[in-house]
């Protein structure tokens, strides 16, 4: 686990940019053509939401909350283009995606003060 955490901290950035790439991509991705996957629309924008920021969140680097706020607002233009590319935005999309952000955020702070207490 150790392990684990020391690379997603060395490479937060890559990790991120490829993560923020496919959530952007499928996102985008004409509905029709999307696979049948368990669980509600609202469940995978939090999910990926969260696991999209956790890198960020649980390296921390200077000005990550602003990253933060970056992330809201492509998760807000992305339902913003979606009825342009045969998807439908919804509001509450948007409030699963900040909601996702705040939760991958407060993992990687739990996270890291577990990870603290051990060394």
């Amino acid at each position: 686990m150790v392990i684990v955490l020391h690379k997603i901290k060395a490479y937060w950035w890559q990790i991120t940019l490829a993560l923020l790439s496919a959530i952007t991509v499928v996102s985008l991705y004409p509905h029709a053509s999307l696979p049948v996957v368990p669980g509600t629309d609202k469940s995978h924008h939090l999910i990926a939401y969260a696991v999209l920021v956790f890198p960020t969140a649980l390296r921390r680097p200077h000005r990550w909350r602003l990253i933060m706020l970056f992330f809201i607002l492509c998760g807000g233009m992305i339902e913003l283009i979606q009825p342009y590319v045969n998807r439908h935005g919804e509001w509450l999309d948007m409030l699963a995606n900040t909601s996702g952000v705040i939760l991958g955020a407060l993992l990687a702070r739990l996270v890291n003060a577990l990870y603290s207490r051990e060394n």
